[in-house]
């Protein structure tokens, strides 16, 4: 039993060529044609939408964009390892706990003077001591002197 041969195609050969003059309005009816007015009408309709559409992404691009800075600038702080927590630069990366971490600890070996202070000890406010005799304003500027 022998099988047919299939036939050669020629990889170089012309496609099947269309008769130019044979044109898809010859296939449209009366209804599905559109006039130049209806065709600029829908495309300016079209248009107008997608603009639409790409102002809405943008938008929402940007407020992701400050959604991830805010939760960025929130751990940070939550850390308390730096005075102020936009001294470490917005990096998607960073929202992992760990990786946020390194980064701050990094930053402090590199610029300890941005490390947390926190005060201790006497700082001159408030009542210090024990208050058993009326208030004198010179008494208190003595103590101060």
């Amino acid at each position: 039993m022998t099988q047919p041969a299939e036939p050669v195609t020629d990889p170089t050969a012309d496609p099947v060529e269309i008769d130019d003059e044979q044109t898809d309005d010859e296939h449209l009816d009366d209804d599905d044609s559109l006039s130049d007015a209806d065709a600029t009408e829908t495309i300016r309709k079209l248009r107008d939408k997608n603009a639409k559409y790409r102002n809405r992404a943008h938008e929402a691009e940007k407020l992701a964009e400050e959604r991830g800075r805010a939760l960025f600038t929130a751990k940070v702080s939550g850390l308390g390892k730096l005075a102020d927590p936009t001294d470490l630069e917005y990096s998607e990366e960073l929202l992992d706990d760990d990786a946020l971490s390194s980064a701050v600890d990094e930053l402090l070996t590199r610029r300890p003077h941005y490390a947390a202070r926190k005060v201790s000890g006497t700082v001159g406010q408030g009542i210090t001591g024990q208050q058993e005799q009326s208030f004198s304003m010179m008494d208190r500027l003595k103590q101060s002197a």
